[in-house]
């Protein structure tokens, strides 16, 4: 999420969003900036704004929002140092080559060894080889550690091995990876975890060393600003193909013509004893055919030919023991050519080559050239996957591997590493194969283990994972909307698996669960209890229900296990009636099933009901909603009834629960303090905590009618809530010396927050509540009423608190989405689910102040319309049989999108002649209606039925009837519809320029159409120990300690590397986060190497143009500037605002930043008219965003004055610099170091003006004689243009007194204790923001706002 307030401000320090707030905490002019040196402690204290990635993370290590504190920094400093074991150096000996030294570590296998040597540019072409330490061979599995004689300086012998079937294929696929090294096909094709990068593409190379080619960057080279038409303000059109530009090294070097398996495989049984393992065919660049044999011995020539088998060697045969060897000594253009594509590939980034955790899949391409391929043609034919037939056993045991790595030790931080390190692995190769599996099931590739039964009904066993198809089988989901709940139960399975593995209980196991949606069709993939599947269901479960509910047993073991997740998770423990009316304990909602294993493991499956039902989607009889539910329409009646309330919005709920519990309790003591000193208590006039018998439940007011606090009251109210944490605790441990009425107040304040206990705050809530089916007893009567009450009062907070919460955060810029996905997030992170978008929306729309959430608004109406089409989309391609795919989808995008007002669907050919045939076959395919029912459709009815799916899904009503309806009434763009489908859906298209407005003839043809790629949702596991790091390093630079939080953030980095390898998208927010910290301690050149694995990570592991790479562009475009490499800058930022365009278009707040920086940097190379255009357009955006008067406006004001004083057009000048002097007065007052500023300036101005008119009179009087005083025209100087560009990005460098540096540290100590209290409290930063403003000689490092 971009998000870009600080993630875990301390609650004093809590991001003043507006800058209105944070210029007037700031100490000393923000001007100036102190030389910051890396080794003395800075005389500075940073503003800077972390990026919030981590948002959600830190509720989830919390248990219940408080009691527990985290233990991970106790155990830290004694740990890391086990880490931190020193490398050593080896010599490594390989045949033919220099001996050359390796640097490695104790931790590290032989077999990554192994890996370097497949690496490196001199030995990459051999792989069958062993290491070998004074002739004794390595094992490939041992530590380093562990080998006895290993040593600094010890030598390493590569000693070359006999050849096996197995390893000859590794060897052939090494080589044809080496030989496709630079080529993108993999990538586009989103196969084997490659995916795009183009950052090279802009910064022309590796940026480390264009340090040394752009070095003449300080006398200003002359380069070419000016941009492509399309990125300049105000430019309408928005084409694709700048999207993936054509990268010079992609046309690869070629290096043979053919190499594939030869015809005459396998070898037969009188070859095999000569040591024959396969054939290979080989045409090399001049055209000579030849046969390899690959032996045991190595790679030799054979005398066959294409029509003639004759194995025997040739005449030389060239024996080598390597492929690569050989084909050097029969073609010259290989050696050649080989040769050089290695150092290319050597050369590029590390972070280009390494392929990414998880699949991502690119929705548009160009188009290739399809090349003959030996090892991919074989890994298609055999249903195997890539290497799994090397791998003893042949399929791996996927359950086996996924329960086996849980139950690694973790008791001390390098068992941890290694755990989530073995976790992390076994999950990405899991989503990789059941991702594969998913698709051959799809494609009819898979023969199904009941292939009698109806399509729909049938199940999949491939490669050790069960699949099964998201339909209604055996009226299973009959109660809950068939089809409908059968299609959304595996997501929400999936969901509970997320959480069950998180909080990670020992001796609980659940299944690897992965969805995938491809071509239509929901598939779950799921690794196999063992024994399941020689037994029926009936006889497995031994816990909970296989009936919803009709049927319950329980046992005791399960209710132990699942007593340890009810904490954490806040469900309660509860009976339930089963069908002869016996009461039946429970701890998860009923059809949550336990089965034992055949492995003696304990498992639970079926989730889809860990988190409680959402009351506004589920109408109930007899049961009345709150009335601010009611007031927004609810409850509404859903196509299923499956609707859960999110883990965000529960842990929200409780931590609301617990504040109000803690400040009614405090309060309550006060008064009874109060009563007994006879004087009224500080807080009861003071602030206005909510009394006990009613609770608004409506937060925006809340938060913001609190009188002012002073000081005094704030310390009062900590001694208050500290005395209620100390009674809790004492209540708890079950002392008797608590006296009877403060025993009373924790209970009044228990029961006015609905607390299950009514000795200490605890919330839980039972998930069987109005579930279809389910009976409780009698006695729990009156707990099933207070958990309904509950329930309500859960649905009443997301809709008067939460939704209301997040437009306020949009409304603050503190969430910035730029796209469907980025929304989405920010929506999940608030605990609201998809299905209230409507509601976002509409409720956007009665906001005051709506203009300022027109971007907000606009990604809402796109996320409405595309997210309609996806539905309807996905049951119309159900009845596409696999020929017609590509004219189908051709189709629909033509009714979807295109202006052309009658589309006819190209029906494939074939098709209409063989009627007869396909009658026999007709129940293979998936979709038994008629298969060209699809070609009907036409853009009328497609709109009308994205609009009535708005209605009946979201309960928006779209004005519109056609796409150019749409475009025109909520101004959106249909390239940015296209993307958002296609993402959507794991459409590809054709990378060409599309013209959507053609009256004449349709968009789309079916050759536009690439491929069609599944959408997957999987676990995504989490590296605690870095986490916890990455946080407190956090903390430690919000507190002003930088160059503690700098070592911190680092050694998060290392861990991060440990447990997810080199690729993911929080080793990504790492290093953007460090090279923040590199930029500010005035590291240029360490900030932008690390900005720049940042970026293609972002890249990589996020897509070419998410949100989160555009911004990524511009903090390296910064740091690019500040290593005065400035065509480079300029052209990250060119890039930047391209993709913004695309992604959303012109009309967002985050564009005037980028506006500021392009006409910053333009600017300083003195390109004045072009800088001018894009800073009057940021004033433009910014004064629409935040208001004409706010601080913003004012300093982009200042900029353009700059510029036009730049041209000697003084009066633009003067007039600009007079409206930012206006604001700066009436926000900050005269004297204010702002105010003061811009006056300064204006004089300034005011004396240019006059000169430059004295001497116009001069001329007009004297003719030419005139005697001309020199004016002053300066180019900027390229210091005064950065500081600018740290200003607008929200890097402020404040001078501060030792004797401030004092105050400050003093202040962040009080507000933490503060915050130890109210951990993370929304209210409180409210309450604090005036304390914040009546100090300002002790702000502390406030996250400031770009």
């Amino acid at each position: 999420m971009v998000i870009k307030a600080d993630e875990v401000a301390p609650a004093g320090a809590a991001a003043a969003a507006d800058e209105d707030q944070q210029q007037k905490g700031s100490p000393g002019p923000a001007g100036k900036e102190p030389e910051l040196s890396a080794e003395q402690p800075p005389p500075s204290i940073t503003l800077m704004n972390g990026d919030g990635l981590h948002e959600n993370h830190n509720e989830e290590t919390r248990q219940n929002g408080h009691e527990e504190t985290d233990h991970a920094d106790d155990g830290n400093d004694q740990e890391v140092i086990v880490i931190q074991d020193t490398g050593f150096t080896v010599k490594v000996h390989a045949p033919a080559v220099e001996p050359f030294p390796l640097q490695v570590s104790p931790q590290e296998m032989v077999q990554e060894i192994h890996q370097v040597l497949m690496d490196r540019e001199d030995t990459c072409h051999r792989t069958c080889f062993s290491l070998q330490l004074d002739g004794n061979v390595l094992d490939n599995f041992a530590e380093l550690k562990t080998i006895e004689g290993l040593q600094e300086g010890s030598v390493l012998k590569v000693v070359e091995e006999p050849y096996t079937v197995r390893e000859a294929r590794i060897h052939v696929r090494h080589i044809r990876d080496l030989l496709k090294s630079l080529d993108p096909s993999d990538a586009f094709n989103g196969v084997d975890c490659n995916s795009l990068s183009f950052l090279t593409v802009f910064t022309e190379g590796d940026l480390g060393d264009s340090g040394k080619r752009k070095k003449k960057g300080a006398e200003l080279e002359q380069i070419d600003c000016t941009p492509p038409e399309h990125i300049l303000p105000g430019s309408k059109e928005r084409p694709l193909c700048p999207l993936q530009p054509q990268n010079r090294d992609w046309k690869p070097l070629q290096c043979l013509k053919v190499l594939t398996m030869s015809g005459w495989n396998p070898p037969p049984g009188n070859r095999k004893m000569h040591g024959d393992l396969m054939y290979l065919y080989v045409i090399t660049m001049e055209d000579r055919h030849v046969s390899i044999t690959a032996s045991t011995r190595g790679f030799y020539l054979n005398q066959s030919t294409a029509y003639n088998f004759s194995p025997k060697p040739a005449n030389p045969s060239f024996l080598s023991h390597s492929l690569v060897e050989l084909l050097n000594q029969i073609s010259p253009a290989f050696k050649r050519n080989f040769a050089s594509l290695q150092k290319k590939r050597v050369q590029r980034h590390p972070l280009e080559r390494i392929s990414t955790p998880f699949q991502v899949y690119s929705w548009t391409a160009p188009l290739a050239e399809h090349a003959m391929d030996c090892v991919r043609a074989e890994d298609a034919y055999t249903s195997r996957l890539g290497y799994e037939e090397h791998i003893p056993g042949q399929t791996r045991d996927w359950n086996e591997e996924l329960q086996t790595t849980r139950e690694l030790p973790r008791k001390n931080l390098p068992e941890r590493l290694l755990r989530e390190r073995a976790i992390f692995k076994v999950h990405s190769d899991f989503t990789a194969a059941a991702t594969r599996g998913a698709m051959a099931v799809i494609d009819g590739n898979v023969m199904a283990i009941n292939p009698s039964e109806e399509t729909k009904m049938q199940m999949f066993i491939w490669n050790n994972i069960f699949f099964s198809l998201g339909f209604d089988v055996r009226d299973h989901y009959k109660d809950f909307g068939g089809d409908v709940a059968a299609y959304v139960a595996p997501t929400n399975d999936l969901n509970g698996v997320r959480t069950y593995n998180a909080v990670d209980v020992e001796g609980l196991y659940t299944l690897g669960t992965v969805v995938v949606d491809y071509r239509g069709y929901r598939v779950t993939a799921q690794s196999i209890i063992p024994g399941i599947l020689e037994r029926e269901q009936e006889q497995s479960v031994i816990y909970g229900s296989i009936d919803f509910g009709k049927t319950v047993v329980s046992h005791p073991k399960y209710l132990e296990l699942l007593e340890k997740t009810s904490r954490p998770l806040k469900i309660q423990k509860h009976a339930v009636l089963n069908d002869k009316g016996e009461e039946v304990e429970l701890c998860s909602s009923v059809e949550c099933k336990g089965i034992i294993g055949n492995d003696g493991r304990h498992y639970i499956l079926d989730l889809l009901r860990t988190f409680p039902p959402d009351l506004n989607f589920l109408p109930v009889d007899g049961e009345e909603m709150p009335e601010e539910c009611q007031k927004m329409g609810f409850p509404k009646q859903h196509r299923h009834k499956l609707c859960c309330l999110r883990q965000e919005l529960v842990d929200a709920f409780v931590e609301h629960r617990y504040l109000m519990f803690m400040k009614l309790a405090a309060l309550q003591l006060m008064q009874q303090k109060a009563i007994k000193q006879e004087t009224p208590s500080p807080l009861e006039n003071g602030g206005s905590p909510t009394s006990s018998s009613s609770f608004p439940e409506n937060g925006v007011e809340d938060g913001e009618e609190k009188p002012p606090s002073e000081d005094s009251k704030m310390e009062d109210s900590v001694a208050g809530l500290d005395q209620v944490k100390e009674l809790t605790e004492t209540i708890a441990s079950d002392d008797g010396a608590v006296d009877p009425k403060s025993r009373e107040v924790i209970q009044n304040a228990c029961k006015a927050v609905g607390s299950i206990s009514n000795t200490s705050f605890d919330i839980r809530f039972n998930p069987d509540i109005f579930s279809p089916g389910v009976r409780f007893p009698e006695s729990s009567k009156e707990q099933i009423q207070d958990q309904k009450r509950l329930l309500k009062d859960a649905a009443a907070f997301l809709v008067s608190y939460q939704i209301p919460g997040l437009v306020k955060d949009c409304l603050d810029h503190t969430m910035l989405p730029m796209d469907g996905a980025t929304l989405a997030e920010a929506m999940h992170q608030r605990g609201i689910n998809m299905r209230y978008l409507g509601r976002v929306v509409e409720f956007i729309t009665k906001t005051p102040g709506r203009a300022q959430l027109d971007h907000i608004y606009k990604i809402g109406i796109t996320e409405l319309i595309t997210r309609s089409a996806k539905h309807i989309f996905k049951t119309y391609l159900q009845g596409v049989e696999l020929s017609g795919l590509s004219a189908a989808i051709s189709h629909f995008l033509n009714c979807f999108l295109s202006s052309f007002p009658n589309p006819v669907a190209h029906l494939p050919a074939d098709e209409l002649v063989s009627k007869k045939k396909n009658k026999r076959r007709k129940n293979r395919n998936l979709g038994a209606a008629d298969n060209t029912a699809w070609a009907t459709m036409s853009p009328q009815e497609l709109w009308k039925n994205i609009c009535s799916e708005a209605k009946s899904y979201f309960d928006f009503s779209l004005e519109c009837e056609s796409v150019d309806q749409a475009v025109e009434v909520y101004s959106l763009q249909k390239v940015t519809l296209l993307r958002e489908i296609s993402l959507k859906t794991g459409i590809q298209i054709l990378l060409k320029e599309y013209n959507f407005d053609n009256r004449h003839k349709p968009t789309f043809t079916e050759e536009d159409i690439l491929n069609i790629f599944p959408v997957v949702k999987h676990v995504n596991p989490k590296a605690s120990d870095a986490f916890h790091f990455f946080q407190s390093g956090q903390a430690k630079v919000q507190q002003g300690f930088l160059k503690e939080g700098c070592e911190l953030i680092s050694e998060a980095l290392n861990l991060f590397n440990n447990v997810y390898g080199a690729m993911h998208m929080e080793i990504c927010a790492c290093l953007r986060l460090l090279s923040r910290l590199n930029y500010i301690m005035g590291d240029y050149s360490e900030a932008l190497s690390n900005q720049q694995k940042a970026v293609l990570m972002s890249e990589r592991v996020l897509g070419i143009e998410h949100p989160n790479t555009i911004q990524e562009y511009m903090h390296l475009a910064l740091y690019c500037f500040a290593n005065s490499q400035l065509s480079t800058a300029l052209n990250l930022l060119y890039r930047a605002r391209y993709l913004m365009l695309l992604v959303f278009g012109e009309d967002h707040p985050e564009m005037a930043l980028l506006d500021n920086n392009i006409g910053l940097v333009l600017h300083g190379v003195m390109e004045y008219d072009l800088s001018l255009r894009f800073l009057e357009n940021a004033l433009l955006i910014n004064s629409k965003y935040h208001g004409a008067k706010s601080l913003k406006v004012a300093l982009s004001h200042h900029l353009v004055a700059r510029v036009y004083e730049s041209k000697a057009e003084f009066r633009s000048a003067l007039q600009h610099e007079k409206e930012g002097y206006t604001i700066y007065k009436n926000q900050l007052g005269e004297h204010h170091d702002k105010t003061k500023e811009s006056s300064e300036y204006l004089k300034y101005l005011t004396q240019q003006a006059v000169a430059l008119q004295r001497t116009m009179n001069e001329i007009y009087k004297n003719g030419s004689s005139a005697n001309i005083m020199p004016l002053k025209f300066t180019a900027p100087s390229m210091a005064s243009v950065l500081e600018q560009l740290n200003i607008i990005n929200g890097i402020l460098f404040i001078p501060l007194s030792q004797k401030d540096l004092e105050n400050l540290k003093a202040e962040v100590q009080r507000r933490q204790q503060l915050q130890e209290v109210l951990k993370g409290s929304e209210e409180l930063e409210s309450e604090e923001k005036p304390t914040e403003e009546s100090e300002p000689e002790a702000s502390p490092p406030a996250a400031t706002a770009p």
